[in-house]
């Protein structure tokens, strides 16, 4: 376990800045101290005296500490998981609200078409990370820890693949959603999240 080193730090913030405008709000909260640590590939969020903590744990018994965010790949790409969508949602700087019917289509795993978008956050550029929601704010996301409400329930995130202004004139059969990750891989991927 060790702090992100300074190349591998950038790789996380420029993949975060996708989805939140500034990442200092995740690091610098009011109540402690917050940071991104590296630990068998992957990196996790936690508060400065928790990893304290852990740091005094053999590399080789420690499984995990603090919120997984994500895993860097075998090439050095980061990719984000499901896990860190608790700390993406109150941030984010673009929504997609789906449907019902098609609600069940992103937590099975699969891109969103027009048809399916109830509405989406104004200036949504086209590639841009957003956040997906459903229109009748349901706790879909429930952390196993966590006993209080949240208030902001998300499904998980994407990429647009249009921007918000070419979705107001596309055929409904167009893709316009790229699933990224959601909910359902709690249950999908439960063995290998964390």
């Amino acid at each position: 376990m060790r702090e992100l080193k300074k190349d591998e730090f950038v790789k996380v913030v420029t993949k975060l800045q996708k989805y939140i405008k500034d990442t200092a709000e995740l690091l610098n909260r009011p109540d402690d101290k917050y940071n991104f640590y590296y630990h068998r590939d992957r990196v996790f969020y936690c508060r400065s005296t928790l990893a304290k903590h852990a740091a005094s744990i053999e590399k080789k018994h420690l499984l995990s500490f603090g919120t997984c965010i994500g895993r860097f790949s075998k090439t050095g790409k980061f990719r984000l998981h499901i896990t860190a969508l608790d700390f993406l949602s109150p941030y984010a700087m673009f929504r997609v609200w789906l449907k019902a019917p098609s609600e069940q289509q992103f937590l099975y795993g699969q891109n969103i078409l027009r048809s399916g978008i109830a509405k989406m956050s104004e200036n949504t550029p086209q590639y841009a990370g957003v956040i997906v929601m459903n229109m009748s704010d349901m706790p879909l996301v429930i952390h196993p820890m966590r006993i209080y409400f949240r208030l902001v329930f998300s499904q998980g995130f994407g990429v647009a693949a249009k921007s918000s202004l070419q979705v107001k004139n596309t055929d409904p059969m167009t893709v316009v959603l790229f699933h990224q990750a959601d909910v359902g891989e709690y249950i999908r991927s439960e063995e290998t999240i964390v």
